[in-house]
């Protein structure tokens, strides 16, 4: 049983965490923050760096880097070795790479960045089309999926929205 290990008590879950990373500070402080609240002992945190498709309009040198999520990999083990992490790198559209990696991996909760919305912006295009991608995920992957945006320096926390709750202030 995937996810399942035995303990002298009995059936101990093992949480799969996944956090869509890129070369963002949201993504980033997403990574950290499931890091420091929601993974435990022996749990396994797997990154995921999906790479646009060769003739996506989106690509850059940074975004298309296939080093990122092993690097952040490493920052993490040192950060917290008790938890396992595994670095995915694919390359393919963004929501059926996640949705399909979800099902395939077994993940229990799934983590992504928000941005900070800038107000000129929002008046102007409405949602930018990263919050739009984790409005999607939440809707239609099939696991507990969190966006995760770390306040301003002054005020602190972090605003969580689920697809029960949106922008829950965490104080934490």
């Amino acid at each position: 049983m995937e996810g399942m290990m035995m303990n002298m008590y009995g059936l101990e879950m093992k949480k799969r965490v996944m956090v869509v990373v890129d070369e963002s500070s949201h993504s980033k402080h997403a990574m950290m923050w499931a890091l420091t609240h929601l993974t435990n002992n022996g749990d396994l945190l797997t990154l995921l760096h999906i790479i646009p498709p060769p003739n996506s309009n989106t690509v850059s040198s940074s975004s298309a880097s296939p080093y990122l999520a092993t690097s952040l990999g490493s920052l993490c083990k040192v950060s917290k070795p008790e938890v396992e992490i595994e670095a995915v790198v694919i390359q393919g559209p963004k929501l059926g790479t996640v949705t399909s990696q979800v099902k395939k991996l077994e993940v229990s909760v799934l983590v992504l960045g928000l941005k900070r919305p800038s107000p000129f912006i929002n008046c102007l295009c409405g949602m930018s089309s990263t919050d739009a991608f984790v409005e999607e995920c939440i809707n239609r992957v099939e696991c507990l999926t969190i966006g995760v945006r770390k306040q301003s320096r002054g005020v602190g926390g972090y605003l969580i929205s689920t697809r029960w709750q949106k922008n829950f202030w965490l104080l934490a």
